[in-house]
């Protein structure tokens, strides 16, 4: 429906997910220099001691759900079904997650992290529905 569908809201959370990954070395690399860390000789407990492991970890965490958010996406633009709701959803997905990189990369307070990963994955749970509703999977007849 929209001019770039479903498409928008994934290139954009690509870039996020690279924007993320540059403040995670121009964060990490600063602080590896000042901890004296030498990238083949450091330990995972190094690592996870500089203050730039919330943001590898959110890094990481943009690795993950995010990659069913893209397929269902692009199963969404292929059968046509990029409504006004679909790309909402798409977008608000995409908010949700970049505020919760950057409550992770900032406070990391859980219990928001965790409020907002909830939401995003019941959004990203609406988009499936709405996937399995124009195959015709709906009524779960497939199962029968």
């Amino acid at each position: 429906m929209s001019e770039h569908g479903l498409i928008a809201p994934v290139v954009a959370l690509v870039i996020w997910s690279l924007i993320m990954l540059i403040w995670l070395y121009a964060t990490r690399i600063p602080a590896m220099q000042k901890a004296k860390i030498r990238p083949g000789d450091a330990t995972r407990a190094q690592m996870e001691a500089l203050p730039s492991a919330t943001i590898a970890n959110n890094y990481n965490h943009l690795m993950e759900q995010p990659t069913i958010f893209y397929a269902i996406c692009f199963a969404l633009q292929l059968m046509n079904q990029d409504s006004h709701i679909n790309v909402g959803l798409a977008w608000a997905y995409v908010g949700l997650r970049v505020i919760h990189s950057l409550v992770q990369a900032t406070t990391n307070i859980i219990i928001v992290r965790f409020a907002i990963f909830i939401i995003a994955s019941i959004v990203l749970m609406m988009l499936t529905f709405h996937a399995a509703v124009a195959l015709g999977w709906a009524n779960l007849s497939f199962l029968h």
